[in-house]
């Protein structure tokens, strides 16, 4: 494969955003090897993808300002702690996305909500929409 589509790449850096909130200490570069060589959706020979290396850095180095947003949105008595965090790690990759990029917001949301869709519970869409509503302006 020469290259990842969109949603592979978002989907790439969900999971290795995911792995380094687990493991903050844990090198960037080897979290997201695990990541390519644990999808069976993605066939990938040679050196991990530069797109996805560069996403996932960017969200990280975003990653204080983005978490601020989701904080100053959740409803009254909710902290970013008290959250799923793949709900959060959705979150902060969709509004990184949206704020910091080119990408359309709706596509923004779309995406994370389809993601949300293969990795979260039922009530996550419904959350995530609420959330990136209140953050991002369409």
């Amino acid at each position: 494969m020469a290259s990842l589509n969109r949603h592979q790449l978002r989907q790439g850096a969900l999971q290795s955003l995911f792995g380094l909130s687990m493991n903050p200490d844990a090198d960037l570069e080897v979290v997201v090897a695990q990541v390519m060589a644990g999808d069976p959706e993605i066939k990938w020979e040679g050196a991990l993808p530069a797109d996805l290396i560069d996403l996932v850095t960017a969200v990280l180095a975003h990653q204080d300002e983005i978490d601020l947003l989701i904080a100053e949105n959740l409803a009254d008595g909710w902290t970013l702690d008290r959250l799923n965090l793949i709900d959060v790690v959705l979150l902060r990759l969709a509004i990184y996305e949206a704020r910091y990029t080119d990408t359309p917001a709706k596509i923004s949301v779309n995406e994370a909500l389809n993601l949300a869709k293969e990795f979260s519970d039922e009530k996550s869409g419904k959350f995530i929409n609420g959330v990136l509503g209140k953050v991002l302006t369409f």
